[in-house]
């Protein structure tokens, strides 16, 4: 089989290739390329399922980010185990062809406990007093030693939240670089998000974001450079268009107030009860699931929620087939913002009652999405001596909480997971196959072939 590595350069789109990406156009300009047609759901986890297994989220059922859990009545975010995919990946029916061939996973998700031959993923260590501590999960675990010996601690501060920046992905780059030196894998799958942040913080204005697309295409021209000199197959392709929106839509509000979803009481704090909830939606960017108890309730639920404005539409039935989204863990309503909206998770009315993790960084506690989670509050002028003195705290060992996180969801300006109108905004796909002829438009299921093809059809 032909080496062939796949960079995942997140949020990359062809109206963002230009000035301020000289590599990835000369790149572009050199190799074949397709604009890939968005599935829905448009986020990161469904995508990437469907790329590795040329399925829809009804067959491989990654929904979303996450979804509800019924036999548990909880909602779960950013799950690590590949067995939460249901169909089979590539590397599983490559391995069937050829014993030789070998895959390295580097921050895919579910990246946990899979047959790929080596893998890397997020995975902080969370202490007994409250602390979590940057680190990694590798297969072989001595591959986590080697990389964070070779190139410090993963960064995991500038993975997500206010801090995030480039040296998450150059960490990434330099960890795959590392690996490929180690076990040259036939198949390597890196994942480079950097283009994420500033994005959904700012949109697509070029003035704010011309620094990241600098720094995201030298990452970029460092791991070509490299795995051209190995002759390899290289495709550059992202999951999803970011485009700019101004209007978060608050579900969980609005079915609150109409008597559909539970809350209880903590120390004075506010906390959604799924469990007990007739109806409550997972939030996830521009799409969210909403699950209602009695489906006597579906037609009601369904004409509270058209009627808000900045919902396009509400789907049911045979409409989220069509979707091919029909799936256990889907919602019993699917609803998609319109191109200038957002879903937040919010269900508090009050917001000296949200609940203590709403104002931290605190990815797996939330019942749904949090962008504003890589935001501070501008008008908060004394922001940096707060941060200063939590962290010296810290580290004199008492406990407290980092809650800098603001609950203004209007801060955040840029969004994706539904079909954005410009073919521009939608996702890529670039190759340096040489005589690669590629359809103009690709779907989503279709990239896991393009993937295989540079494997066998050398």
């Amino acid at each position: 089989m032909k080496k062939t590595v796949v960079l995942n350069v997140v949020g990359l789109t062809r109206g963002l290739i230009g000035e301020h990406t000289p590599f990835i156009k000369s790149f572009l300009e050199r190799g074949a390329s397709a604009t890939i047609t968005p599935q829905l759901p448009a986020v990161t986890c469904a995508v990437q399922a469907t790329y590795l297994t040329g399925k829809t989220p009804s067959d491989h059922g990654i929904v979303g980010n996450g979804w509800y859990f019924k036999e548990e009545h909880e909602v779960k975010f950013w799950r690590q185990s590949n067995s939460l995919i249901q169909s089979e990946k590539i590397w599983d029916k490559l391995k069937m062809l050829d014993s030789n061939f070998s895959c390295a996973n580097m921050f895919w998700w579910y990246n946990m406990y899979s047959n790929a031959d080596y893998s890397v993923t997020p995975r902080p260590n969370y202490l007994a007093d409250g602390r979590k501590i940057p680190d990694v999960y590798s297969y072989p675990s001595e591959l986590r030693d080697h990389l964070q010996n070779e190139l410090g601690t993963f960064p995991l501060f500038h993975f997500w939240g206010p801090k995030t920046s480039i040296k998450s992905s150059q960490w990434i780059a330099d960890a795959s670089l590392k690996t490929d030196v180690l076990y040259d894998p036939t198949l390597t799958l890196v994942y480079l998000p950097h283009l994420d942040y500033n994005m959904q913080r700012h949109g697509t204005d070029v003035t704010k974001i011309s620094k990241d697309l600098r720094e995201i295409d030298e990452v970029v021209k460092k791991l070509v450079e490299f795995y051209e000199t190995k002759s390899a197959h290289i495709i550059i392709l992202s999951e999803y268009g970011i485009t700019n929106v101004n209007n978060p839509i608050h579900l969980n509000r609005k079915l609150r107030q109409e008597g559909y979803l539970g809350v209880r009481v903590e120390r004075g704090l506010e906390l959604l009860d799924a469990g007990a909830s007739r109806a409550f939606a997972v939030a996830d960017h521009q799409l969210a699931h909403v699950y209602v108890k009695d489906k006597k309730d579906l037609d009601k639920v369904k004409a509270i929620l058209k009627g808000l404005k900045g919902v396009e539409r509400v789907l049911s039935g045979s409409e989220i087939k069509e979707l091919h989204l029909d799936h256990e863990r889907c919602g019993d309503l699917v609803v998609i913002a319109d191109k200038d909206s957002w879903f937040t998770y919010y269900f508090w009315l009050d917001d000296t009652k949200a609940p203590d993790y709403a104002r931290m960084v605190d990815i797996h506690k939330k019942p749904g999405y949090d962008p504003v989670e890589m935001l501070t509050d501008p008008k908060d002028k004394f922001l940096m001596p707060k941060v200063i003195w939590k962290l010296l705290k810290k580290k004199l060992g008492f406990r407290t909480v980092m809650d800098i996180i603001p609950l203004d969801a209007t801060l955040v300006k840029g969004s994706h997971g539904r079909m954005p109108e410009d073919s521009n905004d939608h996702p890529i796909l670039i190759t340096n196959k040489k005589g690669e002829t590629l359809k103009d438009r690709l779907l989503a299921t279709e990239v896991y072939g393009i993937i295989e093809k540079h494997l066998i059809n050398s």
